[in-house]
């Protein structure tokens, strides 16, 4: 089964306006910068590759990265294929750009936020595990705090938090399926803030949820850095 994973990084990360530019990398757009040893892509990247069914790893980024990126990926080099495609003006486009370079022999198609370096691979293989029987399956984590329905500066509800899942990545899905997905949201001018939201209209998969983790965290401030720094250590420790 071949299963290809999409990473879009293509955003100017403005949450990270504040951030001084990397002094290795001289960006402060938060996919490139460094992370101890290495930018924050690149550990995403390593997590895909020791994953045993994962196939390869495009990488969807700013047309005037993809020089200097390919330096940094070709450093690695990395045990599966890593391809870097051009992205779009949002993530819906960048993604939108990398599916249409799979390849048809491609099966399931794994979207995952550039900026979340920590997902387990137990994790993954669960949730490509849950797609190749289902077709659509993505990863979330029950809210511990309570959360309010509001409209404006006013409580308008309290909702459940049993029913409720914070979604993170990967999401993954059939080719055939995420591909109509969009081929349908791009018809409709709809556009999503993630990928299962685009597949959730088309009204004929039910979406499956697999357990994340607390630590599946996705760095788009600078306090984020703070908190990756102590969970890379942990994770080296065999914490």
């Amino acid at each position: 089964m071949k299963v290809s994973v999409i990473l879009p990084a293509a955003g100017l990360g403005t949450r990270m306006a504040k951030q001084q530019p990397d002094k290795t990398t001289g960006t402060s757009r938060k996919q490139f910068l460094i992370l101890e040893d290495s930018p924050i892509l690149i550990h995403t990247i390593r997590k895909f590759v020791s994953c045993p069914s994962v196939s390869e790893i495009v990488v969807a980024l700013r047309s005037d990265d993809l020089e200097w990126a390919k330096d940094l990926v070709d450093r690695e080099h990395f045990a599966k294929p890593v391809r870097l495609v051009a992205g779009g003006d949002s993530r819906q486009e960048s993604v939108s750009n990398a599916l249409a370079t799979l390849s048809e022999d491609t099966e399931l198609v794994a979207v995952h936020d550039a900026v979340r370096p920590f997902i387990e691979p137990e994790i993954v293989e669960h949730v490509i595990a849950e797609a190749a029987q289902n077709g659509a399956a993505i990863v979330g984590i029950v809210p511990v705090d309570t959360v309010k329905e509001a409209h404006r500066n006013k409580v308008r509800a309290t909702l459940p938090r049993e029913h409720l899942i914070l979604t993170q990545t990967p999401q993954v899905f059939r080719l055939s399926l995420i591909r109509e997905a969009f081929q349908k949201a791009e018809q409709d001018g709809f556009f999503g803030t993630d990928e299962s939201s685009l597949v959730e209209r088309l009204e004929t998969v039910e979406v499956s949820i697999v357990m994340g983790s607390d630590r599946n965290i996705k760095i788009t401030r600078p306090n984020d850095l703070e908190l990756a720094k102590l969970f890379l250590a942990s994770e080296r420790a065999g914490a």
